[in-house]
């Protein structure tokens, strides 16, 4: 790791520290700045004192784009024309067209390299689709289309439980409570369950002999915000804005102080997500301990606006002491998407008829529900013509028809969350990378290898994410292709 971009100096300083200068202690300009744009401007100095023959500091080839969900078009496409691999977190952008952009300047910009005739090589680029390097999810699809352990798929079943709390925390006090400064929480907290979908029913089999997607042709959805609104609101916590000046608190369980100071700060927690709401209260409760690290975080909580506060100054920030039913949220809480797909035979066999071996009519339904006990282990059901599978994260329990006899697999448990997912992504990304700079692939070769996903899959998922918003938005049936048409062609082929 060479160097880190970060406005807060707090964060930034602790970065450098722990994760760049730990060996050595010492801290140079290059190691640090404010913002992306500083480090680029850096960077194409760098380049040209590198090419007027001056002694420089070594560049860098990767780029891991960490910032909030709004910035990430405004990072990749400005960046896009240094030729670096980039790793960005999902989803890609939080509009429909912001993702547009994004995908042309990064196509743009592998074809003016590979116009440029100075032998540079093309570049990696990953989403942060972490459920499709998770061991479990891995074993799954290998499972379902490389075995073909129940046959033809018939249709999915898929849920992601959010969990109670964290529901509250992100997208109701949270960075993601308002679609008009961030996205839907489809888009969101479920982008990479819409992929993963896609990943099994769209994305070709790795043996498959034709390597076309089998393109949806239908997708529904419905969902509103259900709970978390002031219609809920318990009378017993009468006018109270804020948990620490509410009646009904010691009875509430969405309670502010219970969830950050009880449930985790004082069991020793101070990762996610009480570091969320203070970034600096880690540190405290390893320097001065406990006692003054929980008195920081309950003025933390205690912090609120009322009617008179600007609209400006309430929207630029979380708000964690917040009552939930007094928040300014207004993403789903509960939403189901229908994805349906067609035959669509793509070659014959010697009798002439069509062979729909993994594209035959299917249907993919998913349940992103706020009001579970579970926090984002997802679990479903897939039904296949000889067999049915189900999977909690954990296991895969594999059923067969013809015999009556049920097998469970259990794949190896790698840590971290999404399963190691978020680390399986990682390591994924890096050696796709390594395979590009040491010449042993080329980048196209690599991206499918070690990633098994390009930019064009990538972006097929979050469109598929906005054709179910409007589906659901405007209560209507989407038909894929023809949105895809209308949409997304439109503005592709825009200059």
């Amino acid at each position: 790791m060479a160097s880190v971009c970060e406005p807060n100096e707090y964060k930034r300083t602790a970065f450098v520290n722990k994760f760049i200068c730990h060996a050595s202690g010492e801290s140079k300009k290059e190691h640090s700045f404010i913002g992306w744009r500083e480090w680029k401007e850096y960077e194409v100095q760098r380049r040209e004192r590198e090419r007027a023959g001056d002694a420089v500091e070594k560049g860098v080839n990767t780029v891991f784009v960490c910032v909030l969900d709004e910035m990430h078009e405004e990072v990749v496409c400005g960046i896009a024309d240094l030729g670096l691999h980039i790793c960005c977190e999902k989803p890609m952008s939080t509009r429909l067209d912001s993702c547009v952009r994004m995908y042309k300047a990064l196509k743009d910009a592998r074809v003016e390299g590979a116009n440029a005739g100075n032998g540079a090589k093309e570049a990696i680029f990953g989403i942060g689709h972490v459920l499709r390097y998770s061991p479990h999810n891995m074993m799954l699809r290998h499972l379902l289309l490389e075995e073909n352990v129940i046959g033809d798929v018939m249709s999915i079943e898929h849920v992601e439980p959010i969990g109670w709390w964290h529901f509250s925390h992100s997208y109701v006090r949270g960075n993601w409570r308002q679609e008009s400064k961030t996205a839907p929480s489809l888009l969101t907290k479920s982008c990479h369950d819409i992929d993963f979908l896609m990943w099994m029913l769209c994305s070709p089999a790795p043996n498959a002999v034709d390597a076309t997607p089998h393109l949806p042709s239908f997708v529904t959805s419905t969902g509103s915000l259900k709970f978390f609104r002031k219609e809920r609101k318990p009378k017993a916590a009468g006018t109270a804005t804020n948990c620490l000046s509410c009646k009904h608190e010691p009875d509430c369980d969405y309670s502010a102080k219970k969830i950050y100071l009880e449930r985790h700060l004082n069991t020793g927690n101070v990762n996610w997500p009480v570091n969320i709401v203070n970034p600096e209260i880690e540190d405290m409760y390893k320097t001065v301990g406990r006692e003054e690290a929980a008195k920081q975080l309950l003025e933390n909580l205690a912090e609120d606006y009322t009617t008179e506060t600007r609209v400006a100054k309430v929207e630029e920030r979380p708000w964690f002491g917040r009552c939930v039913w007094e928040s300014n949220n207004d993403v789903c809480d509960d939403q189901c998407v229908t994805i349906s797909w067609d035959n669509d035979a793509i070659a014959n066999d010697e009798d002439g008829q069509p062979i729909l071996s993994g594209r035959g009519a299917k249907t993919a339904q998913f349940h992103m529900v706020a009001f579970t006990e579970k926090q984002c282990e997802r679990r479903g059901r897939i039904y296949g013509t000889t067999g049915e599978m189900e999977y909690d994260s954990t296991n895969i329990k594999v059923h067969n028809f013809g015999t009556g006899q049920t097998k469970i697999h259990s794949p190896h448990m790698a840590g971290g969350h999404h399963g190691g997912g978020d680390e399986g992504l990682a390591r994924q990304f890096l050696m796709a990378v390594d395979a590009v700079e040491s010449g042993a692939m080329a980048a196209p070769d690599a991206q499918r290898a070690y990633l098994g996903c390009d930019l064009e899959e990538a972006f097929r998922s979050h469109a598929m994410v906005f054709a179910a918003e409007d589906a659901r938005t405007k209560r209507q049936v989407v038909d894929w292709k023809k949105w895809w048409s209308e949409t997304v062609e439109s503005q592709l082929h825009q200059r």
